[in-house]
């Protein structure tokens, strides 16, 4: 969590930066039609509408405490969070990567060596590979710190644990409460990884909504983001749950996550004087941001998500609720698809 913080910030600082420059491509200008004060009424609209999704979709998980039904630990949860888990999968491969494709290959980049190989494709696949690195590398660092400080417990731990196997429970307990812990571990690792993802996409396709001028292009975006954001906030809103993150850093996590797209669309809004989408900087800078956030959501949309819901027993002894899941990450899946037909 500590590191997750300065990365955002800084990312959003540098894109500000990176983008705030003239135009180097010889491609000629996107023509634009429309009223520039009503497509400024549109972004605003959106800037609303998306902070209103984001910020139901990532509080929800918690209204469990207040709303029992809606609780984590029912299975209506796992048909929801499985529906969340198709809409960050089709988010990857249907809307990031073949923009990152399009974006990498675009005529704007030729000579530069860039349409020559699919970076993309690269970019993607090392982002994927960086984030299994990383959540095994972060996962075994905690089972040595957890093990260290269960070392130096002292006296006190050694008196519980053989007061436990006196009576004949020890191991049992011992390794539920084992398990607990590593689980718990798995989904702080999971929330802050997922989070970095959704962070890193949502700056770039809120500057892209800020920096457009055409209105037409703006008001499909405006449901189309507002629907992705709610089910983005509903998985990421579930692990941080399940993580048992502390109070303040519960919602320093919501926070930054419901005003990223936001965020992303005041900063196009303030560069699109001088934002051109087609010069080189821009499509290179976020084409190689897309590949990498593409490879990300897709890795922990099936490892992450998916992967340890499906094989919970819980899930598996229970027809009806396999069944439903099923279904409903296949509609998850199907109606984000759908939605790159607007956007």
């Amino acid at each position: 969590m500590e590191l997750l913080r300065p990365i955002s910030l800084t990312f959003l600082l540098s894109t500000l930066v990176i983008t705030n420059v003239v135009a180097d491509c010889t491609c000629e200008p996107e023509q634009i039609s429309g009223d520039k004060g009503k497509a400024l009424h549109y972004k605003l609209i959106a800037i609303a509408s998306i902070l209103t999704a984001g910020g139901v979709g990532v509080t929800l998980p918690f209204l469990g405490k207040i709303f029992p039904a809606l609780g984590p630990e029912k299975d209506g949860f796992f048909v929801v969070k499985t529906f969340a888990a198709g809409v960050i999968l089709a988010t990857g491969f249907i809307h990031i990567l073949p923009q990152a494709f399009n974006r990498l290959n675009s005529p704007c980049l030729e000579g530069h060596g860039w349409t020559e190989f699919p970076m993309a494709g690269l970019v993607a696949m090392v982002a994927t590979m960086a984030t299994l690195l990383f959540e095994s590398s972060a996962a075994a660092y905690q089972v040595r710190a957890a093990a260290t400080k269960v070392m130096g417990g002292g006296e006190d731990t050694e008196m519980e644990v053989g007061i436990m196997h006196d009576h004949g429970h020890g191991h049992g307990h011992g390794s539920l409460l084992m398990d607990d812990d590593a689980e718990v571990r798995r989904y702080r690792i999971v929330s802050q990884v997922l989070e970095l993802g959704i962070v890193i996409h949502s700056v770039i396709i809120g500057l892209s909504l800020g920096a457009s001028k055409s209105p037409k292009t703006i008001k499909p975006l405006i449901a189309a983001l507002s629907f992705h954001q709610l089910f983005e906030g509903l998985g990421l809103g579930g692990n941080i749950f399940q993580a048992k993150i502390k109070s303040c850093a519960t919602v320093v996590m919501g926070v930054c996550f419901a005003l990223t797209t936001p965020s992303g669309i005041v900063v196009g809004i303030l560069v699109s004087n001088t934002y051109d989408a087609n010069s080189s900087k821009a499509l290179i800078v976020q084409g190689v941001l897309d590949a990498a956030a593409a490879g990300i959501l897709i890795y922990m949309a099936l490892v992450d998500l998916l992967s340890p819901d499906f094989k919970n027993p819980r899930m598996q002894n229970n027809k009806f609720l396999l069944l439903a899941s099923n279904i409903s990450l296949i509609l998850g899946a199907g109606l984000m698809s759908l939605l790159a037909k607007w956007v």
